[in-house]
């Protein structure tokens, strides 16, 4: 099992969140990252989290704010699927259905354990054009029960300019593909 535990935020945590969003230059209306910095502070769960997206190599980013309850929505902006977070199953169901040369975890255990849900196919191409991430790699995306009650899980990835969804057993798992997530703080 995947182990994402934290002891000690280092103090420039909240800087180098500040420049990955500067420099990937987001606009958001009304954005204030004073006002963005003092809620991280005050959210020990939620740098917590942010921090444990960081150690698995998903270098999470403010991507947008909630209309509705103004949290703040940070993805994972790594160019190639986290790589703390690849060669995994897609749930802890299809771990268990494996008999023989089982992945070490789950996405879907380990995307709880750090905190996080895996991206919707939705928010995977609405959030895409920011990072055009996956080009190499691809990553598990939530998927529909209706969808995994039949034994699959979806994945998506980027090849020949366009984002592609695909579907695969649940059970499989790969080198090359991992998972993404998002929090909204």
């Amino acid at each position: 099992m995947a182990t994402y535990k934290v002891t000690d935020i280092p103090n420039d945590f909240i800087d180098i969140l500040y420049d990955r969003f500067k420099n990937a230059a987001i606009e958001l209306d009304g954005f204030n990252w004073d006002e963005v910095k003092d809620r991280l502070k005050n959210s020990v769960v939620g740098l917590s989290t942010l921090y444990k997206m960081e150690l698995s190599g998903g270098e999470p980013c403010l991507v947008d704010q909630d209309n509705t309850d103004g949290k703040l929505i940070f993805i994972d902006s790594a160019k190639e699927s986290p790589i703390g977070r690849r060669s995994y199953c897609y749930d802890r169901a299809a771990l268990n259905a494996r008999k023989t040369n089982k992945p070490n975890d789950s996405a879907m255990d380990v995307a709880h354990e750090i905190g996080i849900q895996l991206l919707t196919e939705s928010e995977y191409r609405r959030y895409h054009p920011l990072f055009l991430f996956d080009a190499k790699t691809s990553s598990w995306i939530w998927t529909p029960d209706d969808v995994r009650n039949l034994g699959g899980a979806l994945f998506c990835d980027y090849r020949f300019g366009k984002v592609f969804t695909y579907h695969n057993g649940a059970e499989s798992y790969y080198s090359g593909r991992g998972f993404r997530g998002i929090v909204r703080i």
